[in-house]
């Protein structure tokens, strides 16, 4: 007799089916996993043994085998405990079979017979919604499952206590849908806190009016990370599937907390020390790096030019494309990366380039060193350039400004209000989410400047020495500029600002 138990695994954020299968033949005693496990599901034997000898089912003297098929795909992960452990349950008469086959289980057992949290259940929910078949998971995430919603969700705390679910002696409520707290604006932190700086705040509300890439350049000190930290705070939040296409990325990643969907836009901030895995993705297992993590949310990069250069250039595709694919000898993955890039940088090393006091004996050869590590194509996929100047000691003692977040949020979300009719009778496929994801013709129709405005921007094209990129990304920007607006259509005074956005602060000679 062949025990099968349903289970997945997954390939960034794709679900595979994989059938457990458990054999009990005669023959000297041996327990074997095969199937093209990794070492986490090679070790699940001792956990799955140490689990039953914890509830007093000794495993038979038999020669025990557990294919996981299909055996040409590689399993990873410890979440196949559990399925295992109901598949020896199957194949010792201890639970029903029959109704077992209808549900999809996936867990990872303590030597004690609980079950533990594991990565990818909100993906896994998802898939079963589709497969019409029930979910066995552990109780720490059953809020996570829960979203699937018209499944029928086991969510038990051990081994034990689904063991007398299926007997009738016990009965587990179905879990309710479990959601992250909401934090006040990104977290506590709002614009009144940045005195001056009124070009970089207007910069700031433009990008994420139209969700458009930042960058900002000044010495230390001016207030660059302030501003990125408060970004999130005048986003409009996730719409329901925005948070459920954000949070089975952070499901597989195992970093969904108490499996509570996630309510605000992510904001990630690494460390310039970052790998090139850390940041776009990969490692032995590909996982989902920052850039996907970031996904319909912010990607902060602070001390840009610090960041290895191939670590920066890995940025380029995704920033593009929306979607970063992670190519590994024996996989191939795909994960979401549709990120607001935000960037930092110092004009030189000291920091100090327009400062003839604090500057260094090196400048301006310095600036010209350190702005060259990062390369033109990536300068290029950025909207808005901005220079963040000193604050001086008179702003500093000046009282908080009356606007703050609340009134900037206010405006981000009509100019928001605005794209999404403008956008809501196009194909799905096809349908940007802001104007920054407006192309090609799209692009043409919706942000076609007056007569004027057309004379300016082909003038300034020839003058700055526009790229096609550089070019359409002044058009999305005055986009946005008309929306915050109230405008319908672009004009010169719109696409004036636009260019004024669209230059890099230049080291001086």
């Amino acid at each position: 007799m062949v025990a099968r138990v349903n289970t997945v695994a997954f390939q960034g954020v794709e679900v595979i089916d994989v059938d457990a299968q458990v054999q009990m033949a005669s023959g000297m005693p041996a327990f074997t996993v095969v199937g093209l496990p990794d070492k986490a599901v090679a070790e699940s034997r001792e956990r799955v043994r140490a689990a039953l000898n914890a509830l007093g089912l000794a495993l038979p003297p038999k020669r025990i085998t557990v294919n996981l098929a299909p055996a040409d795909l590689a399993k990873e992960g410890s979440h196949f405990d559990l399925p295992i452990a109901l598949g020896i349950l199957v194949a010792m008469g201890v639970l029903p079979g029959d109704e077992i086959a209808g549900y999809c289980a996936l867990g990872e057992l303590a030597l004690d017979g609980r079950i533990s949290g594991v990565a990818g259940v909100l993906p896994a929910a998802l898939h079963a919604l589709a497969s019409e078949r029930g979910l066995i998971c552990p109780a720490v995430q059953g809020g996570e499952a829960a979203w699937a919603n018209g499944i029928e969700v086991l969510a038990p705390d051990s081994l034990l206590a689904l063991i007398n679910h299926f007997k009738g002696s016990q009965v587990l409520s179905p879990p309710e849908p479990a959601l992250a707290e909401a934090p006040g604006a990104a977290g506590g932190l709002d614009l009144k806190d940045i005195k001056g700086q009124e070009s970089a705040k207007r910069a700031l509300e433009i990008a994420a009016a139209g969700g458009h890439n930042l960058l900002m350049v000044g010495p230390p000190g001016a207030g660059k990370s302030m501003l990125a930290q408060r970004l999130p705070g005048i986003l409009p939040p996730l719409s329901p599937a925005e948070a459920l296409e954000v949070s089975m990325i952070h499901s597989v990643a195992g970093q969904l907390e108490g499996g509570r969907l996630l309510r605000v836009r992510p904001f990630r901030d690494p460390h310039h020390s970052a790998s090139l895995a850390a940041l776009a993705g990969g490692g032995m297992r590909a996982k989902p790096g920052e850039i996907s993590l970031a996904h319909l949310g912010v990607l902060f990069l602070d001390e840009l030019p610090e960041f290895p250069r191939p670590t920066l250039e890995a940025l380029r595709q995704p920033l593009e494309t929306g979607h970063i694919a992670i190519a590994r000898a024996n996989m191939h993955v795909t994960y979401p990366a549709r990120v607001q890039f935000v960037a930092a940088m110092n004009p030189c090393r000291c920091g100090h380039l327009d400062d003839p006091a604090l500057a260094c004996a090196r400048a301006p050869k310095c600036a010209l060193d350190y702005q060259s590590k990062i390369s033109g194509p990536l300068f290029d996929r950025i909207d808005c350039h901005v220079e963040v100047a000193a604050v001086s000691p008179a702003d500093l003692s000046l009282p908080p400004p009356a606007e703050g977040s609340n009134e900037v949020a206010l405006r981000v979300s009509i100019a928001r209000e605005r794209q999404t009719a403008r956008y809501r009778n196009l194909p799905a496929d096809r349908r940007p989410r802001t104007n920054a994801e407006a192309d090609g013709t799209l692009l043409e129709e919706i942000a076609a400047p007056d007569t004027p405005g057309r004379d300016l921007l082909s003038e300034a094209a020839g003058r700055m020495r526009l790229t096609a990129r550089g070019y359409h990304r002044v058009l999305r920007v005055a986009r946005t500029l008309a929306d915050l607006e109230g405008a319908r259509d672009v004009r010169r005074l719109h696409i004036a600002e636009a260019l004024s956005y669209r230059r890099v602060v230049p080291a001086r000679a």
